[in-house]
């Protein structure tokens, strides 16, 4: 491994970690350098292990003994050993875990080499705009069993670190991409013989036990945007709308909620 101390919280060789609780200027940065960032050692791990290679690592010096087998995969990557105070001044945030690497993006897969045999259960996450919400939704997906979720063009980056801490490195390991053209998509999932319910409160739609009863041999749930839900035209689209019922004069469960509800439901 190549560890290079720093002590100069401007140092350029650290721009790959500045000021990453500024969303709006991570998605430049990120998009323009195809680079994420992992926090945590538990999450670096799972990064490293999905085949993901790092462009370099942020370490306070107490983890370098733990995480040295990831470190000795790639010698030729920087490994910057900094203070926790360091770190702190150079990200906007105090990093707990005192562990932080950028990892270079891989190219999105497109859906229909996504789409195999096994794929019974998919999960579509439309223009959801919390970075928690997206984390927690794909921590749900891997939990129970989801084989594929698929996120909208406007949806939160399941990348951003927020997303990533949230899931618990799990974004790693369902496969996902990014829909180039919803809710247009849709139809090609219909075509492949999935089943498209739309996750809504409407007039028109069965409970969540009823889709469960269906059986259907292949599923696409469908989850809208924190607050106003799915547009109706998404709505149009899909085969079936279906509701959680609910109890206690709660009219809706927060999205990575009814996410997970949905996922156990029809497992």
């Amino acid at each position: 491994m190549t560890l290079v101390p720093v002590e100069d919280a401007g140092d350029s060789r650290l721009s790959d970690y500045v000021r990453l609780r500024e969303v709006s200027l991570r998605r430049l940065l990120e998009e323009e350098h195809g680079l994420f960032i992992a926090e945590g050692d538990k999450v670096i791990r799972r990064a490293a292990d999905a085949g993901y290679e790092p462009r370099s690592f942020l370490l306070a010096p107490r983890w370098l003994d733990s995480l040295q087998d990831v470190l000795e995969k790639w010698p030729d990557k920087p490994v910057y050993v900094v203070s926790e105070e360091l770190a702190e001044q150079v990200t906007g945030f105090h990093v707990h875990r005192g562990a932080l690497a950028s990892y270079k993006r891989q190219p999105a897969v497109p859906l229909p080499d996504l789409l195999t045999d096994d794929v019974r259960r998919i999960a579509i996450f439309d223009e959801i705009v919390d970075h928690t919400n997206v984390g927690a939704g794909f921590r749900a997906a891997a939990a129970l069993g989801v084989g594929l979720v698929l996120v909208t063009p406007t949806c939160a980056d399941p990348l951003y670190r927020r997303s990533i801490k949230v899931s618990m490195g799990t974004v790693f390991q369902v496969p996902w991409t990014r829909l180039q053209s919803w809710p247009g998509d849709l139809r090609h999932l219909q075509d492949r013989g999935y089943v498209a319910a739309a996750m809504a409160l409407a007039d028109d739609s069965i409970t969540l036990d009823e889709l469960a009863d269906r059986k259907d041999d292949k599923l696409a749930l469908i989850f809208g945007t924190e607050g106003h839900g799915l547009k109706p035209h998404v709505l149009e689209q899909a085969d079936l709308t279906v509701r959680i019922p609910m109890a206690g004069g709660v009219d809706s469960l927060n999205v990575a909620s009814s996410a997970a509800v949905a996922f156990y439901a029809t497992r």
